[in-house]
């Protein structure tokens, strides 16, 4: 997202990379319609897999965000399936999911309904462990994911934020763009259902304020007492980092904060052949999958 929700700050360089192999799927109801592609590892033959949703960031495509994230890779690796759905022009200028809108953050209405409709087609249509299915975005999808997490938290185990904002930030574009500046003005609502959430920021992202990070992990926590544990590292790139993992004592629920030092409006260890990447961060997929993978839903979880 820029200022106008429109473009990030770093292009693809022109590296050659296979095209990922993935089923071209249509979801539609009466919000509308996304097609999105799925890729099912070649290993698959009807086990219960995880599921992860990814959500892609403004100006981008589904397949090029599965090229710079690198995520198929992992899920041949690892045996799970991945899904991208895939924001037109027609819905926004800019290929922006519309995290800002009033009726693009409510429970069965607007885009939270779509994204959360072809989750579940992908479980009818495939062995899937409803235990383990997950969202995670970038930018203007990184937000998008806070909703779904917020909206669906029977749905969704654990959440990844990368350079995006908390859910209920803003309620139309003009205060989406102000938040994205300095975050949001008022608090957002703390979830009644925390999900379990990883987020990565740039600290020098200067078209989503890294406040947004802050506020999007701190309406994903539980009232409480906190366990805190912080971790200085560096990627293999060179770029510095701080880990700050959150965690609720007698719980499954815990939660992590990467602050990416001198980072910018980019996927931390992405492909340099997709847009939004910074290829000298920590692996922002691999991290997430880790984490992802370390939290199932409770199947009695309450309904939201």
């Amino acid at each position: 997202m820029s200022q106008s929700l429109g473009t990030a700050l770093t292009r693809p360089s022109g590296l050659a990379i296979d095209r990922p192999r993935a089923l071209a799927r249509r979801f539609g109801n009466a919000a509308g319609s996304r097609a999105y592609d799925l890729f099912v590892p070649s290993g698959y033959a009807g086990t219960p897999l995880p599921l992860v949703v990814m959500l892609h960031g403004c100006s981008q495509t589904s397949r090029d965000f599965a090229i710079g994230t690198g995520m198929n890779a992992l899920a041949e690796a690892q045996g799970f399936l991945v899904a991208y759905p895939d924001q037109p022009r027609s819905a926004n200028f800019a290929k922006s999911w519309n995290w800002f809108r009033d009726e693009d953050q409510r429970r069965g209405r607007g885009e939270p309904s779509i994204i959360a409709g072809l989750t579940y087609a992908i479980m009818a249509e495939f062995s899937v462990d409803p235990s383990r299915v997950y969202v995670a975005g970038l930018s203007s999808g990184g937000a998008a994911a806070a909703v779904m997490a917020m909206m669906y938290p029977d749905l969704y185990a654990a959440v990844g934020i990368h350079s995006g904002l908390a859910c209920g930030s803003a309620g139309s574009m003009s205060a989406a763009i102000a938040t994205m500046r300095r975050g949001a003005l008022l608090r957002p609502v703390q979830a009644a259902h925390p999900v379990p959430t990883i987020v990565f920021h740039g600290d020098r992202d200067t078209t989503v304020s890294p406040v947004n990070g802050d506020q999007a992990l701190a309406q994903a926590q539980p009232e409480g007492r906190l366990t805190v544990t912080t971790v200085a590292g560096r990627s293999k790139g060179g770029m510095a980092y701080t880990r700050r993992v959150l965690t609720e004592p007698d719980s499954q629920w815990s939660s992590e904060h990467w602050v990416l030092h001198g980072a910018g409006h980019a996927w931390a260890g992405g492909h340099p052949a997709g847009s939004h990447t910074d290829p000298t961060g920590p692996d922002a997929s691999g991290e997430m999958l880790r984490f992802f993978l370390s939290h199932a839903k409770n199947r009695r979880a309450h309904r939201h």
